[in-house]
């Protein structure tokens, strides 16, 4: 089986479904419990992914063998830099490649938008993702913003 990395509006059936997917699993994590649909749907309503569609951002969806397997948004937040987020590859097909073609398809985009960095934030038990964002050259910065409660670990990629 192999991996397809495509924009897709936010708003998709598939990029609906992985941004839900994603918020439950974060959720459930930060939480120790398995979070209520009532939780994923307050964590999805104003969210901000208004802005992960041209001309603010972009929204990747990664197909394994056909089916809607990963996903990952980007913000633009100045001429030169974008957040990268909402970076989520489904458990079963964790391993296969997919999260590191997925950074690559967004750095593509990011890169076609004039971006010359890419930032991001993390949580500690986000383990799987900051070990994904350093080993494809992301490296761990001083915080750059207090917006987010959440956020423990902030990264940064020069394209």
């Amino acid at each position: 089986m192999t991996w397809t990395m495509t924009p897709e509006h936010v708003d998709s059936p598939d990029a609906a479904l992985l941004r839900r997917d994603y918020y439950d699993e974060v959720a459930s994590r930060y939480w120790g419990r398995p979070a209520t649909t009532a939780e994923i749907d307050e964590g999805l309503t104003d969210d901000g992914a208004e802005r992960l569609v041209p001309p603010t951002g972009e929204f990747v969806v990664g197909r394994f063998g056909g089916g809607a397997a990963a996903c990952a948004g980007l913000i633009l937040t100045d001429a030169e830099t974008a957040e990268l987020t909402r970076v989520y590859v489904r458990p079963q097909v964790r391993g296969t490649g997919g999260g590191g073609l997925l950074l690559g398809a967004v750095e593509s985009l990011a890169r076609d938008f004039g971006v010359r960095q890419i930032r991001l934030d993390t949580r500690n038990d986000l383990v799987e993702a900051r070990g994904l964002y350093a080993k494809h050259g992301y490296r761990e910065v001083p915080a750059f913003h207090h917006r987010n409660q959440y956020a423990e670990h902030w990264f940064a990629k020069e394209l």
